[in-house]
């Protein structure tokens, strides 16, 4: 997991340098994982709140993406270091594009803001 014990509230160049790395991770719009959220959660019959959508992590995520830099909160900065190393050791385990689980894979790192079969 990415080191944030040097990082407090908002200031520091590891904040900076996380904050990029985060978004450049993030590769869905705030827009785009909130549709992505409410659709994983939909039912048949039910649907869930918007705002009580999908995972508790991928809520999370979406308030970090709508969020300034100076906003953020000790917890949000834990978690945007937890979604960085995620994504990171997912890419290195990832199963082949035509392997069945690949959708599953792919669903789990959208539900956290990245879409691997997007570029960059």
């Amino acid at each position: 997991m990415a080191d944030v014990s040097g990082i407090s509230g908002a200031a520091g160049v590891e904040l900076e340098a996380l904050w990029d790395e985060f978004h450049q991770v993030v590769n869905m719009t705030s827009q785009e994982l909130g549709a992505w959220l409410r659709t994983e959660s939909a039912g048949e019959e039910t649907e869930e709140l918007p705002e009580e959508s999908g995972t508790e992590q991928g809520r999370h995520v979406l308030k970090i993406l709508q969020k300034r830099r100076t906003d953020l909160t000790d917890a949000d900065i834990r978690l945007m270091a937890q979604v960085v190393d995620t994504v990171q050791t997912q890419h290195e385990h990832a199963p082949a594009p035509d392997a069945a689980e690949h959708a599953a894979w792919r669903h789990r790192l959208m539900t956290l803001g990245h879409d691997p079969l997007r570029a960059g």
